[in-house]
């Protein structure tokens, strides 16, 4: 059995609206959000590697997701890769200047363009397929919100 279409379109709507905000319906964020991307093109570097309270930062976050994205679109095309993963490595960038900045923004970008057109690729569906399909939603979503508890003007509008 192979991920059906419905599965498909959900996923890869999600992702769009975490990564550019809601279009016509909004089931993840308000309406009117801009998104993870342009969350993160508002600030400057010095702002995405502040760590309030000794906490992660922003840029790490989004190191991590980058990474996280690279592993299952690697996975998508057949490579074996969490065996080898090394998911504290994705934690270690806590620190950008400016071109970094803007290439790690870039970076997550290409990777969520990336797994929307993996996902409609044609492979077996299984348990494990179906749990990182789903799961790479929930993941983006969890760090988008740990972005913005962040960090305020990564923030989206509030519900009206």
């Amino acid at each position: 059995m192979e991920l059906n279409s419905l599965v498909v379109d959900t996923v890869k709507g999600l992702l769009s609206e975490l990564a550019h905000g809601p279009t016509d319906v909004a089931y993840v964020l308000n309406r009117g959000d801009r998104g993870l991307l342009a969350s993160l093109r508002s600030l400057p570097a010095a702002q995405a590697s502040a760590r309030p309270d000794g906490r992660s930062s922003i840029a790490s976050h989004v190191h991590h997701v980058r990474y996280g994205l690279n592993l299952i679109n690697r996975w998508a095309r057949g490579e074996d890769v969490y065996g080898q993963a090394d998911w504290s490595e994705s934690w270690r960038h806590q620190q950008v200047n400016d071109s970094e900045w803007d290439a790690l923004v870039a970076g997550l970008e290409h990777e969520i363009r990336n797994w929307q057109e993996a996902v409609a690729l044609p492979r077996p569906l299984d348990d494990a397929a179906l749990r990182e399909t789903i799961g790479s939603v929930v993941h983006l979503a969890y760090h988008l919100g740990a972005i913005r508890q962040l960090d305020a003007a990564t923030a989206g509008p509030r519900a009206t």
